[in-house]
This record gives structure tokens, C-alpha cells and sequence, in this order.
């Protein structure tokens, strides 16, 4: 199967372009108090290692605003300033270097208030996030629509009278609690214009509920070739957010970001720890992504051999495990048997060989 992405403006958020065929950004949103310099930088430093390519900052006052001068000398990636009630802090986050702007057509909505900061936003070049929620969207006609159709007219509405002012790079967002809200906004409005769209579903909860909603509606999306960036916002650590975006993505075939484990989910056959295994596994292959890089490797680690050497025949390196030794498979082909008390040091060192 092969996913058509659907056709879109392309936006550069400073260095990195998206929209069209560029691959799908992944965003994360930072959990500091942005004019906590240092601590804001180091969860920065943080998720870029992890993968991350864009954050979020939340501006709730001019320190944060400020700090983001500060932040950007320490930090790579592009920063997008997250702006809510107060129009003003968007322009003096603009002036401090951010690269991106995100307003909420909920809570900031007077005109002369949107055409100072479009101006502002001319004048750096940098692109504007028109972001709707669920929590704080406006009924602009004053009649009973869905949920969806209220998000939707709320984004294409702020966009209209953004296009008044002659600017137009614009990216927007519909998030619901909702899984099935969010689905049926971004379907809307995908056919509606041309914009970037950034995916998401907000105030998901904690991280096993948050992740399954997420990987829901931001697969179904992106299966149907919807979505140019997107935020997988739980209710727990930035660095599990950007995990979990690149799990979606891997999973879809999307993007690609080093070696992929597959793994049996273990029975009676089983006679290891193979939980503990694919875990030491993992851990140590997020210390070589730096050397593997986005290789796309696949990884098979299999509990017994019912399954095990045909998940090898698909598989770079794989291993089928008996009692107290594995059968190491590369390249589909039976190599030799390894003890079971240093099998991921084995595995490793074949991996370095590919």
C-alpha cells in the first residue's frame, strides 16, 4: 500500500520546510516555564536528541517571550512561540527570535489585534499556526454545529482575515479530546484548503490512554494522506511525546528512524525473559542511533521457533530462542546458536557488521 499525501502549500519553520513532500515533522512542547532558561534549554537539548524537530514554548509574559533570545543561542532546532489572550507577547516573541508563532483564534480574535501581529509576522518571515482547540473554540455563527464543523470554522474564518492582509503562510491545527471530533475536522478541512495541517489530539491523559488515542486519529489521518507535522500530547514526560510520534510514523513506514524490533508477545512455548531481552535491546540501541542513523534495519527477537525463522526471513538480524541459547539468523539465513546470558551484545556486534 502506498500513502498519497495530500497536496499542500509547503511553510519553512526555520530550517525545516513542511508541506508537500517533505517529510512529516515531528513536534513536541516543552513542560518548563520557558523564562526557566536553563532548564528550558536542557529539555530542548533533550527532545532534539531524541528526534524532535520543532517545539512549542508556552508565553505567558514577556520574561518568557525574552527568553527565547537566550534559548536559541544554546538550542537547534526551531522554536514556535505559543500565545494566548495577550496579541502583544506574540510580537515581542517575534522579536526575540521565535520562528514560528502560534495564536488561538478563541482568545485572541479583534481584528486590529490579528493585523499587528501579521505585520509583525511580514516582517520577520516567519509563518503563523492558526490553533484551534476544542476547549476554547468560539461558536462564530451563534447556531448548534458539531464540534467539528465549529472547529473548522474557526480556523478557515481566522484564516480569511488573515488573507486580507496579504499573508498566507500559514499552518493550521483542530484539536479535540475527541478522537472521533478530530477525525472528522481535519477530514473537513483538508478538502477545504491548501494549508499545512499540524495533527493532534489534545488533552489526551496519561500516557497508555494518550498514546492509543493519538495512534488512532493520527493514523487514520495520516493513512489517508493527511497531516504535514504533528504533537502526540500526554499527559506525562516531552521525551515520551516524541517517542511515541516516532513510533506512529515508523509503524506507517513514513520515516524512518534506525533499527525496528519485532518482537513475539511471548506464551507458553517461551521459556526466557524475553521482555527483559527486547528492553536491554532497546536501551542499548538508543545509545548507537548517532552510528545507525536511519538505516532501515529490522530487528527479530522471537520466544520459540514457531514463528521465529519466518519472521528471520524478513528480518536483517534474528534471533530464535530455545531454553538457554538462540538461533542467530542474518539476512534470513541460520548463522550460528548464541548463549542466551550475552545475546544482545551478539546481536549488536552483527549489527555493527551491516
Amino acid at each position: 500500500m502506498k500513502i498519497v499525501r495530500r497536496k499542500t502549500k509547503i511553510i519553512k519553520i526555520g530550517d525545516i520546510p513542511i508541506g508537500g513532500s517533505f517529510p512529516i515533522a515531528i513536534q513536541s512542547m516543552a513542560k518548563t516555564k520557558t523564562a526557566d532558561v536553563d532548564n528550558t534549554t536542557r529539555e530542548i537539548k533533550e527532545l532534539e536528541s531524541a528526534g524532535c524537530e520543532i517545539v512549542r514554548l508556552a508565553i505567558k509574559d514577556k520574561l518568557d517571550a525574552q527568553a527565547i533570545k537566550k534559548i536559541k543561542q544554546h538550542c537547534h532546532i526551531p522554536i514556535v512561540a505559543d500565545i494566548h489572550f495577550d496579541w502583544q507577547l506574540a510580537i515581542e516573541a517575534i522579536e526575540n527570535g521565535a520562528d514560528k508563532i502560534r495564536l488561538n483564534p478563541g482568545n485572541i480574535y479583534k481584528k486590529d489585534q490579528i493585523r499587528k501581529v501579521v505585520a509583525s509576522l511580514k516582517s520577520a518571515k516567519i509563518p503563523l499556526r492558526i490553533g484551534v482547540n476544542s476547549g476554547s473554540v468560539r461558536d462564530l455563527n451563534s447556531k448548534r454545529l458539531s464540534m467539528a464543523d465549529r472547529l473548522v470554522e474557526g480556523a478557515l474564518t481566522y484564516a480569511k482575515i488573515i488573507e486580507k492582509l496579504k499573508f498566507s503562510d500559514l499552518v493550521i491545527s483542530l484539536k479535540a479530546s475527541s478522537v472521533l471530533d478530530t477525525l472528522e475536522a481535519y477530514r473537513k478541512i483538508s478538502s477545504l484548503c491548501e494549508y499545512p495541517l499540524h495533527l493532534g489530539v489534545t488533552a489526551t491523559g496519561l500516557a497508555m490512554e494518550g498514546i492509543v488515542k493519538s495512534s488512532v486519529a493520527i493514523g487514520a489521518l495520516l493513512l489517508e494522506g493527511i497531516g504535514d507535522t504533528l504533537r502526540v500530547s500526554l499527559t506525562d514526560k516531552s521525551l515520551e511525546e516524541v517517542k511515541a510520534a516516532k513510533a506512529i510514523l515508523k509503524a506507517l513506514g513514513l520515516r524512518k528512524f534506525g533499527p525496528e524490533i519485532i518482537s513475539c508477545p511471548t506464551c507458553g512455548r517461551c521459556e526466557i525473559d524475553l521482555i527483559k531481552i527486547v528492553k536491554e535491546l532497546e536501551d542499548k540501541l538508543c545509545t548507537l542511533y548517532s552510528v545507525l542513523g536511519t538505516k532501515p534495519i529490522k530487528i527479530a527477537i522471537m520466544g520459540c521457533v514457531v514463528n521465529g525463522p519466518g519472521e528471520a526471513k524478513e528480518a536483517n538480524i534474528a534471533v530464535a530462542f530455545g531454553r538457554k541459547e538462540g538461533l542467530l539468523f542474518k539476512e534470513g539465513e541460520a548463522v550460528r546458536k548464541i548463549p542466551l546470558a550475552n545475546c544482545v551484545d551478539a546481536i549488536l556486534k552483527e549489527l555493527a557488521k551491516l
